[in-house]
C-alpha cells in the first residue's frame, strides 16, 4: 500500500436482486449501506471501508463512478426530505449551497457527503429501468450480466431508473 491517498471519487450503489437467500453478513451489509430495498442507490466515496462492503454485496448490487449530471438528476428528481418530501433549493440554501446543482457538485466532489446531511433520506427509491435489465442478474457485469462494479456506464442505468 502506497502511503500517497488516491483521489476520492463518488460512487452510486444500486441494489437490484432480493436477498431471501442471502448470507447474514451480506445482508447487514446492505442493511449499513441502507439498500434495504430493490431498485434503491446510495452515492458514497471510494474509500477502502466502503469497497470492501461493496465486494462482500457483489452478488446482490452494482456500483460505479457517477457522474455530476446524474447525481444533479438524481436530487432533483429522486431526493426526499424526512417525512418524505421533494428535495429543493431552498433545503440547499438552508445548510449553505445556492442551488441543488451547487450541492450536486459539493457531492461530487466528495465535499459533503450525501447521507450524513441532516434531515435527508440517505437512500434513492428508483424505478425498475426503462426496457428491463439488459443481462443475467446472476451474472457478473463482466461476463454479461448486471452484477457488481460497471464503472461509468452506471450513469446509464441510473438515468433509466429516474
Amino acid at each position: 500500500m502506497s502511503g500517497e491517498p488516491e483521489e476520492r471519487k463518488c460512487i452510486a450503489a444500486v441494489k437490484i436482486r432480493g436477498t431471501i437467500s442471502a448470507p447474514l453478513q451480506v445482508r447487514e451489509t446492505l442493511k449499513m449501506l441502507n439498500l434495504d430495498r430493490n431498485n434503491y442507490a446510495v452515492l458514497i466515496d471510494n474509500r477502502p471501508s466502503f469497497l470492501g462492503m461493496l465486494k462482500t454485496a457483489q452478488s446482490f448490487l452494482t456500483w460505479g463512478e457517477v457522474s455530476k449530471e446524474t447525481i444533479a438528476m438524481l436530487l432533483k428528481k429522486r431526493g426526499k426530505l424526512a417525512g418524505n418530501k421533494k428535495l429543493t433549493d431552498e433545503y440547499a440554501q438552508k445548510i449553505g449551497y445556492k442551488s441543488l446543482e451547487e450541492l450536486a457538485e459539493a457531492v461530487f466532489n466528495c465535499k459533503v457527503e450525501y447521507w450524513k446531511l441532516p434531515d435527508v433520506q440517505p437512500f434513492f427509491k428508483l424505478h425498475p429501468p426503462t426496457k428491463g435489465l439488459k443481462g443475467k442478474i446472476k451474472k457478473s457485469y463482466g461476463a454479461g450480466g448486471e452484477l457488481g462494479y460497471r464503472g461509468d456506464k452506471i450513469n446509464d442505468l441510473l438515468k433509466r431508473m429516474i
